[in-house]
C-alpha cells in the first residue's frame, strides 16, 4: 500500500503561521511535520498559488517558504477540474461563489487524491459538503475522498 494522497487548500498553508488560532496552528505544524517526513503525496493546485498570491506581504512569502520546504505536485487546472467543480454546483452542493473551492475540490478528485485537508468548514469541511462530494465520485466512478481537517487527519493517523 502506497502513500496517502493530500491536497491541500489554501487555509492549511495560512494556518502553519496562524498566532490567534493556537491549536489550528498546532496540529497544522504537526502535519506538516508528517508531510516533511514523507508520511504523505501531496498536491495542490494552480488555484491554490494563485490563492497564495493574492495574499498580502509579509504572509505570502512565509507561505510559499513553507511550500518550499515540502515536495508538493502541482495540478493545473484544466477543462476536466473546471467541469467536475460546475458539476458540483449544479448538484446544489456549493454556489457560484465558491468556484474556487469547487476547484479545489476537483482538482484532488480527479487526482485521486484520499482526502481534501482544509480549515474552511463553511465550504468544504462539513457533513453536507463531505456527503455531495464523496456520491458525485462514487457516481462517476472516482476513488473515495473525504474532506478533513489537519486535526482529524493527525489524530486518525497517528
Amino acid at each position: 500500500m502506497g502513500k496517502l494522497k493530500i491536497y491541500l487548500d489554501t487555509s492549511v498553508i495560512s494556518h502553519l503561521k496562524h498566532d490567534d488560532t493556537p491549536d489550528k496552528m498546532r496540529d497544522t505544524l504537526k502535519l506538516w511535520d508528517d508531510i516533511k517526513n514523507g508520511k504523505y503525496e501531496v498536491f495542490i493546485s494552480e488555484t491554490t498559488f494563485e490563492e497564495i498570491y493574492e495574499c498580502h506581504q509579509p504572509k505570502r512569502d512565509l507561505m510559499l517558504r513553507y511550500l518550499s520546504e515540502i515536495e508538493v505536485k502541482e495540478i493545473k487546472i484544466s477543462g476536466d477540474i473546471e467541469e467536475l467543480a460546475q458539476i458540483v454546483i449544479d448538484a446544489g452542493i456549493l454556489k457560484q461563489k465558491s468556484f474556487d473551492d469547487c476547484l479545489h475540490i476537483a482538482s484532488a478528485v480527479l487526482n485521486g487524491c484520499n482526502y481534501i485537508v482544509s480549515w474552511n468548514f463553511k465550504h468544504m469541511v462539513n457533513v453536507n459538503t463531505n456527503r455531495g462530494i464523496r456520491l458525485i465520485a462514487f457516481n462517476r466512478g472516482f476513488k473515495d475522498i473525504e474532506l478533513v481537517t489537519p486535526t482529524m487527519l493527525v489524530e486518525s493517523e497517528g
